[in-house]
């Protein structure tokens, strides 16, 4: 049996563990400062300073665009996963067909034939809501895919004994599938939430005035690229790093429920 992190492991051991981890962290500071120390570059952290506020709406814009696209995602994710379990043909090629479209094409094309061809032939003129109708979409595809790989995993011997008991089929997934595979798709399903967030700088090529379209804005104004997107990474950083935790977290929790 492996050994999860963290799990009865010497408080000396855990120590020893944080240690190394700060001092490779300290070391690789250190190797980036002196690597920017070096550069023939004059900084100006004061312009970019300047700048917070409209840094901090794009961080708000990232944020309220990623949630509303993951909230699409998952209605469209449990949506997908009905039709790709589903026994009638037509409707199990249907979920098929989505997610093979949208999976097998990458987001920044998608993003460009939603906001050129599609938008304006349905009259929708607001950038971040195409991004999000967009993000949404293709977010829901992979949904579909862990809800559906979470259900399959569940053994097959409890749905046949739930239906032996007079349960219907869709009782069965409700009462007794469902809140087994729940425990299994939280984690990845908060990893596919780090993944949209970095997803949603692509929005930048739409007009959308999130985090990367602020960097690029104050780049092209000051000609201080580095003061521009340094920060800009960090925030992301600062986005997706306590996801990240929570992530494996979460991973950890659901493998000691599993034993």
């Amino acid at each position: 049996m492996v050994e999860l992190e963290g799990d009865r492991i010497p408080w000396a051991v855990r120590a020893r563990r944080l240690a190394v981890r700060a001092a490779l962290l300290g070391l690789l500071a250190a190797l980036v400062a002196l690597a920017l120390a070096r550069m023939e570059y004059r900084w100006d952290w004061a312009r970019a300073w300047s700048y917070r506020e409209r840094f901090a709406i794009g961080l708000w814009t990232t944020l309220w665009l990623s949630a509303g696209s993951m909230l699409v995602g998952l209605t469209l994710g449990v949506g997908g996963c009905l039709l790709r379990l589903s026994r009638f043909d037509p409707l199990r090629f249907l979920g098929l067909l989505y997610v093979e479209l949208v999976r097998g094409t990458p987001l920044l094309v998608q993003l460009l034939i939603a906001y050129y061809c599609v938008a304006p032939q349905i009259g929708i003129d607001r950038p971040p809501l195409v991004g999000m109708a967009t993000l949404g979409l293709f977010a829901g595809a992979y949904v579909t895919e862990i809800l559906r790989a979470g259900i399959e995993s569940v053994e097959r011997g409890q749905s046949e004994a739930a239906l032996a008991l007079g349960l219907s089929r869709w009782q069965t997934l409700r009462f007794v599938i469902a809140p087994q595979a729940l425990r299994r798709v939280i984690p990845p399903l908060a990893g596919q939430f780090v993944s949209l967030v970095k997803d949603s700088s692509l929005l930048s090529i739409i007009a959308v005035a999130e985090l990367t379209k602020v960097a690029e804005l104050f780049a092209a104004s000051s000609l201080k690229v580095f003061e521009a997107y340094l920060p800009l990474a960090a925030l992301y950083l600062a986005i997706t790093f306590p996801l990240s935790r929570l992530s494996a977290w979460l991973e950890r929790r659901g493998a000691e429920q599993r034993r």
